[in-house]
């Protein structure tokens, strides 16, 4: 897999990578910046910048696993393991959908990390800083998410760190399938306002499936981030062997029905999943928001593998 990254010296002279994707950011002498590839085109940014600002947790997830320090976030509900940005020294940039354009032009940022939630800001968002969008390609989810790891630590001179979790996740990654292989069949449901929507192969969560090999339940219909929606019939009728859960609702901090108070029915309590104690509830933060960071993504095999390995 080669690197996105292009280091360019103070001088301008462009240092090209090797074919085995050689990274030279961990060698970025003071005035050097990184030309980086992107789902938005072509940026050239500064090598280690100092003030980052990210409306994407999952590259929030990435940097803090290598030890970057961030310093601008959205408001949002942050899952435990970053609850710190949570906290009122953070600078707060706006909403995961809306910028607040005042405050990132007050704060002077290095670089602006986007993504699919905020991509359409990408032009105004550029007039203030550098700003790279690292979206992943859900046709192609752990090669653009390792693609995404291996961008970013090369921004900051962080490829051995990066390398060596990407090598731990694609172990449990095997450990996981193998597991998988007999676990049975799986669907994944998400609750909001107490109505269903499920999401199969080839969806925002279709690491489930795509990745980590659990069979599916059933040929689910979805399109973009949305998933298809679905009644309580249909999960009899899938009878799946297990069901992953994400609720919504306690993703954004909506008040709603707890996703296990949905779900307590004569139908899916009647499936394989309810009847054998295989119903995971997934921690909804780290699924619905933010996804493909590289502590995340081991966090969330590990959810599926524990669910299969039982």
């Amino acid at each position: 897999m080669t690197s996105r990254l292009l280091a360019v010296t103070a001088a301008a002279s462009l240092l090209a990578l090797s074919a085995c994707g050689q990274n030279p950011g961990a060698s970025a002498a003071a005035g050097e910046t990184v030309t980086v590839e992107h789902a938005q085109g072509s940026t050239e940014v500064p090598a280690n910048p100092e003030t980052v600002y990210t409306f994407d947790l999952g590259a929030l997830d990435t940097l803090d696993a290598l030890g970057v320090e961030v310093d601008g976030v959205p408001q949002a509900v942050m899952p435990e393991s970053l609850a710190k940005y949570g906290e009122d020294s953070v600078t707060k940039i706006g909403s995961m959908k809306e910028p607040d354009f005042e405050a990132i032009s007050e704060g002077a940022p290095d670089l602006i990390i986007i993504s699919g939630r905020t991509a359409e800001a990408y032009p105004e968002l550029s007039k203030i800083a550098p700003t790279i969008d690292v979206s992943v390609d859900m046709a192609n989810p752990l090669e653009s998410f390792k693609e995404n790891t291996e961008t970013l630590a090369g921004i900051f001179g962080k490829e051995a760190e990066a390398d060596k979790k990407l090598a731990a996740i694609d172990t449990r990654i095997e450990e996981t399938k193998a597991s998988a292989a007999d676990a049975g069949s799986g669907l994944i449901v998400m609750t909001s306002g107490g109505e269903l929507t499920a999401y199969g192969a080839g969806s925002r969560f279709g690491l489930v499936h795509d990745v980590l090999g659990v069979k599916t339940a059933a040929d689910v219909k979805s399109e973009g981030t949305h998933g298809e929606a679905i009644s309580f019939e249909y999960i009899a009728e899938k009878n799946p062997a297990h069901l992953f859960v994400i609720d919504r609702d306690a993703a954004t901090g909506e008040a709603g029905q707890a996703a296990s108070a949905v779900l307590d029915n004569e139908l899916v309590n009647g499936t394989d999943a309810a009847k054998n104690d295989r119903i995971t509830y997934l921690d909804s933060s780290s699924w619905y928001l933010v996804g493909y960071g590289l502590n995340n993504v081991d966090a969330m095999i590990g959810a599926v593998q524990e669910a299969v390995a039982a």
